[in-house]
């Protein structure tokens, strides 16, 4: 059943932090939440977790309402936020343990999850280490352990990678992108677009409190952007003769940019498109070096539907 949460509206005072949001995550994929600072993002995690009553909107995680079901939304919600706060004097191990312990969860099971979710985040051999003593990439490591020990069906992550080496940034993707494979509904809320491109089905795009694009990833002209018409991704085209090129890219009717240092960009809609011009080049002896999109598909996207909302 995943999320869907539907004209949501959360103030502080005077300030609407989120206005009319809508954000729906289904079960069996990873949607990302992203947006510029101050655009709602977190403080609508905050109402998904329970964490925040949200003024108006409807809203159910796993079925449930996260206002009149709280316990039975956090039965079923793994929750790690951007900071990972914890008692220092604790052992990863107690950490884990303590919360299994809050969602009674028995000490046999209890301990060979752990033993599980530590070798999974690469904390086995800090397993009885203090907190304390973590680096800030660890403790998010950790974080997520402590967001999977019940086995959630639903998964909210707030900037996971934040603190991560690179190694562990793939990791986390592997991750989260089996989880999602199990039928997880994952929600993932960051800042690195070219990362969220790589790990997610799905993007809800929020500025100023509001929903104002919803983009599926990996369809190339696929777009649920209201009256919005596909979004023209840019690519990059690069031949040993610029002049063969841009003859080429006249004779297709492709409008393009000036050739430069790594060749010309030209936009088109979609994956099928590049691959067109690619083999129409191929035709007319264009020697083509490469064709590649410039950036990636959140990140062009993104950049689409927020021009005016800088």
């Amino acid at each position: 059943m995943g999320i869907v949460a539907t004209g949501v509206r959360r103030t502080f005072g005077d300030v609407v932090a989120v206005d009319q949001i809508d954000v729906t995550a289904p079960s069996g994929q990873v949607t990302a939440l992203v947006g510029p600072n101050g655009a709602g993002k977190t403080t609508l995690l905050l109402v998904l977790a329970t964490l925040l009553v949200p003024d108006a909107g409807t809203v159910r995680v796993a079925g449930h309402d996260p206002v009149t079901e709280a316990r039975a939304v956090r039965a079923t919600l793994g929750w790690m936020p951007d900071a990972f706060g914890t008692w220092e004097s604790l052992t990863c191990r107690e950490v884990l343990q303590t919360v299994a312990s809050a969602f009674r969860i028995g000490p046999s099971a209890a301990n060979r999850r752990i033993d599980e979710l530590l070798q999974l985040v690469h904390l086995g051999d800090l397993a009885d280490r203090p907190t304390q003593v973590l680096s800030r990439g660890q403790k998010q490591r950790l974080g997520l352990a402590r967001a999977l020990v019940h086995s959630p069906s639903v998964l909210l992550l707030d900037e996971p990678a934040s603190g991560l080496d690179p190694r562990s940034r793939i990791e986390l993707r592997g991750i989260v992108r089996d989880l999602a494979a199990g039928g997880v509904a994952v929600l993932v809320s960051s800042h690195v677009l070219a990362e969220l491109d790589e790990m997610a089905d799905r993007a809800v795009i929020v500025a100023r409190g509001r929903t104002v694009a919803v983009q599926e990833l990996g369809a190339g002209d696929r777009a649920a952007n209201g009256d919005r018409p596909p979004v023209l991704r840019t690519w990059r085209v690069r031949a040993l003769d610029d002049a063969a090129l841009l003859a080429g890219l006249a004779a297709q009717g492709v409008e393009h940019g000036p050739p430069g240092r790594e060749g010309v960009d030209v936009e088109l809609p979609d994956d099928a498109a590049a691959a067109a011009l690619l083999a129409a080049l191929v035709r007319r002896d264009v020697p083509v070096v490469s064709l590649h999109p410039v950036g990636g598909e959140l990140e062009q996207a993104y950049l689409a539907v927020t021009e005016d909302r800088r």
